[in-house]
């Protein structure tokens, strides 16, 4: 069994996996970290992998506490991955994205693939039909957008996530709900359409913490999964390990 841990820029998330069967998903702080995995080992005691992708700020010392328990394996830009990155400058390219464009890769073979991250940031990640990761964007995901309109003006309200019920705002709160949500919506099907202009036979995957909240609102098909990069970071493990 495989533990797979994901260390974001605000939560911890973590799952469970038999081969790539999701058995169980867990969400918590990074203060909480070692007290949830000490949890997690105890009530799986088969586990015999704890794989690790980060972008927060979390020391691996927290981790190498494990060591006498289980394998633990931390995701790096060493590791084999099954796409060639033509980013132009590929050290800078985040570990989540890394394993988001591996996971599309390896669940959708033979296919244009563009996966869609809405969580802090939303990213968008390029990845062809002959597993070429290409590049993306990055922009300020659903949170970032409400709280910059809140600290960079003087009298916006600091408000939380709310679907508009329409695109004109009758009231300084409706204004800021569908600026921040309709705006992202907006974007979200805009960069699609520019997909779909350049590639046939292809495949959206929406995912992140704010995915299920978007999915219902696009204008585009796509195939949302909110647990995809956790998912995706036990098949690229998996890859890992047998094409060494």
């Amino acid at each position: 069994m495989i533990l797979t841990v994901d260390i974001g820029n605000t939560r911890v998330k973590a799952a469970v996996f038999e081969q790539y069967t999701l058995v169980e998903y867990f969400v918590f702080e990074a203060k909480e970290l070692q007290n949830k995995i000490e949890i997690i080992l105890k009530k799986f005691p088969n586990l015999a992998y704890l794989v690790v992708s980060s972008v927060g700020n979390v020391k691996k010392e927290s981790f190498l506490a494990f060591e006498n328990k289980l394998k633990v394996h931390f995701v790096s830009h060493q590791d084999r991955f099954p796409f060639v990155n033509k980013y132009t400058t590929p050290t800078t390219l985040g570990i989540d994205r890394m394993v988001l464009a591996a996971g599309a890769t390896l669940q959708f073979p033979n296919q244009n693939r563009l996966v869609i991250d809405a969580g802090t940031c939303v990213t968008y990640d390029c990845i062809d039909a002959s597993n070429q990761y290409l590049g993306g964007a990055i922009s300020p995901g659903i949170r970032l957008r409400y709280e910059s309109l809140h600290k960079y003006t003087a009298k916006l309200p600091l408000l939380t996530k709310e679907m508009p019920s329409s695109f004109i705002g009758d009231a300084t709160a409706a204004a800021i709900h569908s600026g921040v949500v309709n705006g992202l919506i907006y974007e979200i099907d805009g960069f699609i359409d520019e997909f779909k202009a350049k590639y046939s036979k292809f495949i959206i995957i929406l995912t992140g913490g704010d995915a299920d909240f978007l999915a219902m609102r696009l204008k585009n098909t796509i195939f949302a999964n909110s647990n995809f990069l956790l998912e995706s970071l036990n098949q690229t493990f998996q890859y890992t390990i047998n094409n060494d």
